[in-house]
């Protein structure tokens, strides 16, 4: 590492230009933007009387890739509780499976219900 002599001088800069004058200055902000994460979304299953429990069972192992252990204790919570989140997505993939789910479910002539909400 160099160090200065003693008949070596720091130079120093100074804030203004001699005689007082402010005129322009330059000055440089640098801005850092940050990305938001985009907001992400509950998917739902609601209770109802008439769709068979099984299912409800091969709805969450088929649509949200759940082994059959999982799938039957969130077919359970929805069973007691009335509804259970399933999952969460972004916007896109939330509403996607909602209407695999619904469809798959009209297809097979059952009421079950699937929503979406905002986390």
């Amino acid at each position: 590492m160099k160090t200065l002599s003693n008949s070596a001088k720091p130079m120093v800069l100074a804030a203004r230009p001699p005689g007082g004058d402010d005129g322009d200055t330059n000055v440089v902000i640098e801005t850092k933007t940050r990305t938001k994460r985009p907001p992400l979304y509950k998917v739902l299953l609601l209770n109802d009387d008439y769709t068979p429990m099984e299912f409800v069972v091969h709805v969450l192992e088929r649509f949200f890739g759940m082994n059959h252990a999982q799938a039957f204790e969130i077919m359970l919570t929805v069973h007691k509780k009335g509804l259970a989140v399933v999952g969460v997505f972004s916007h896109e993939i939330a509403e996607t499976k909602v209407g695999q789910v619904m469809d798959f479910a009209r297809r097979h002539q059952h009421p079950l219900q699937c929503t979406m909400e905002k986390e």
